[in-house]
């Protein structure tokens, strides 16, 4: 059985307060706490490349499992904003930095914010196809690297960190049934272009996201046989908090079933779902959980979490 052994993040020391813009952006206090609930934003170092924070987010794994590089098998990098052009894929740098082993498969998935669900489907099929016992699944996407911070709609939202997964067997969670969404020609929702510089339609987005969400965790938990009093929680993708009690209250469930743990910190893309995750992942009342990651694309995908 291939599942979810542990985690480690990193998010950057550095914050920027949203309260600090409030006359910029003309907005009050009650919508930065209440509607986007981001009151920080984490901030990489201008150095800093995406392949670093993916190696600050394993110092932090290191910390608390016993993972040996030597064993290794398998390496994922999600990111839409890899270092340099995206050549080589960032994942064969994290391998150099890392020292994995040359017998050590990696590649790179290029999505956003449903990136932790997608490519959580991605190793663990990956794996199993080929007998593979551990491997390291990243998610960093520092959309710092093309942000305008003087636009309201994205300079208010995003917060730059990493996540790292440890998936392998005799693992702490297992998967259920993933069920997956995508609409492209909604792809300009959220989009980079061609001057470089990150652009987002948030009413658009806003909109998706609480049609589609909901009934894709509906019938995604109908596919695993299950009702929705099973779910102890659900880590949806902390697109914001406006967001995410949106979802609950169209999914009729208390909004305190769906954590919002990324106020100091903001929206951390692809990161964002195992972030929650790590902080909840030693909670012995979450024994089953939801995981639904929703954005650029327009795309989206959930699957369940069995605690083992």
């Amino acid at each position: 059985m291939i599942g979810i052994k542990g985690t480690g993040i990193y998010l950057p020391e550095t914050r920027y307060s949203n309260f600090d813009r409030m006359e910029q952006f003309g907005m009050t206090e009650d919508f930065v706490r209440d509607k986007i609930g981001f009151t920080k934003l984490a901030r990489k170092d201008p150095e800093q490349t995406t392949s670093d924070l993916c190696l600050l987010a394993w110092e932090d794994l290191k910390k608390s499992y016993p993972v040996d590089l030597d064993e290794i098998d398998c390496l994922l990098v999600c990111s839409q904003n890899p270092d340099g052009h995206g050549l080589p894929h960032t994942s064969a740098i994290v391998h150099d930095k890392l020292g994995l082993p040359e017998t050590c498969a990696a590649f790179d998935i290029s999505l956003g914010c449903s990136g932790f669900v997608y490519g959580l489907s991605v190793i663990q099929s990956f794996m199993g196809a080929h007998g593979m016992k551990n491997g390291l699944f990243f998610t960093a996407d520092p959309y710092s690297k093309v942000m305008d911070f003087d636009n309201k709609k994205t300079a208010t939202l995003f917060g730059d960190g990493a996540a790292v997964t440890w998936i392998g067997t005799e693992p702490r969670f297992q998967t259920g049934q993933f069920l997956f969404g995508s609409n492209g020609k909604k792809h300009e929702g959220i989009t980079v272009r061609d001057n470089g510089i990150l652009e987002m339609n948030g009413r658009a987005v806003f909109t998706f996201s609480v049609r589609v969400v909901p009934k894709n965790i509906l019938e995604m938990l109908e596919k695993n046989r299950l009702e929705i009093e099973h779910i102890d929680l659900f880590l949806l993708h902390q697109g914001s908090l406006h967001i995410v009690n949106s979802i609950a209250d169209a999914l009729g469930v208390p909004r305190e079933k769906c954590p919002f743990h990324s106020g100091d910190y903001g929206n951390t893309v692809s990161s964002s779902i195992p972030m929650l995750l790590h902080r909840e992942f030693d909670n012995p009342t979450m024994k089953t959980a939801v995981i639904s990651g929703f954005g650029v694309g327009l795309s989206w995908a959930s699957t369940v979490l069995y605690r083992l």
